[in-house]
């Protein structure tokens, strides 16, 4: 299935898109797709629904993040190995991980906002899962069978604010906006193999990065089984999983983001989005 959550900001409703791209209303057999939407039991019904008979949403609708009500917002970072280099960074031995505000979760096609004082905004195209079930102390074997689905995440990223403020990296990742992810949760079933989907994204139409997540140093399992050694994961909660190279930072010279930018994005079976930048 391909859930999303469409409508203006903050009246969002639940619905599907059905296998020939309808987007079809799931308000009467779910309040929201949160946390609780995501258990396998709440996934298992709505999969047995027949979608012909489900109301049929015509018209351009705005697709919001397509979770509601996260407990948290985590972010792996440096984990593909050329982005580490172009960076300047050592390959990380274990997974870095760090946390993106709530308040940064955005829909797929809104607007980013370049901050005020923001001098290095950067792009970082990412697959993401979201979480189904509670996952504290998982095993790597088991740790794909507590999530419920996988998304597009775009971490924008100040570096600046990142980089030369002090403190940790959440500074430079947690603006209002900095978490676009959808359009769709696509469920796991749909993905035969996590670690073996291309991603892209262009600035004004032009390719910055290319890549693919089977050159993770990480696996998506490993990484959800990392974090949850550390903090309880769940479900509903949002892990993000590091981008491939091609990041602004490490062009030569680096090239950022300025307002009226566009930035489309995209991973294998997981759809697109489009984001446009704005002064904040």
């Amino acid at each position: 299935m391909k859930l999303v959550r469409y409508g203006a900001r903050g009246a969002e409703k639940p619905g599907l898109i059905d296998k020939s791209g309808q987007l079809r209303d799931l308000s009467a057999h779910v309040r929201d797709l949160d946390g609780e939407a995501y258990s396998p039991a709440s996934l298992a019904k709505l999969a047995a629904l027949d979608t012909s008979k489900l109301p049929a949403v015509d018209g351009k609708q705005r697709f919001g993040a397509p979770v509601t009500g996260i407990s948290k917002f985590v972010a792996i970072g440096l984990n593909y190995s050329d982005h580490a280099k172009e960076t300047g960074s050592p390959i990380p031995t274990e997974p870095i991980f760090f946390i993106k505000a709530n308040t940064s979760l955005s829909g797929p096609n809104d607007a980013v906002e370049k901050p005020r004082g923001s001098t290095k905004l950067d792009w970082e195209v990412e697959i993401a899962a979201i979480i189904g079930t509670r996952a504290k102390y998982v095993s790597e074997t088991d740790a794909l069978n507590h999530v419920a689905g996988y998304c597009v995440c775009n971490d924008v990223s100040e570096r600046n604010f990142q980089q030369e403020r002090g403190g940790q990296w959440t500074k430079g990742k947690s603006h209002d906006t900095f978490g676009p992810v959808g359009p769709w949760l696509v469920t796991k079933d749909e993905i035969p193999d996590v670690q073996k989907l291309g991603m892209w994204l262009d600035v004004n139409g032009q390719r910055r990065q290319t890549g693919n997540t089977s050159t993770m140093i990480f696996s998506m399992a490993k990484c959800i089984s990392y974090v949850s050694q550390f903090m309880t994961l769940l479900p509903g909660d949002i892990v993000t999983t590091g981008t491939p190279p091609g990041v602004g930072l490490g062009m030569k010279p680096p090239t950022f983001l300025n307002v009226g930018d566009v930035v489309t994005l995209g991973i294998d079976g997981l759809g697109e989005q489009r984001q446009e930048i704005i002064a904040a």
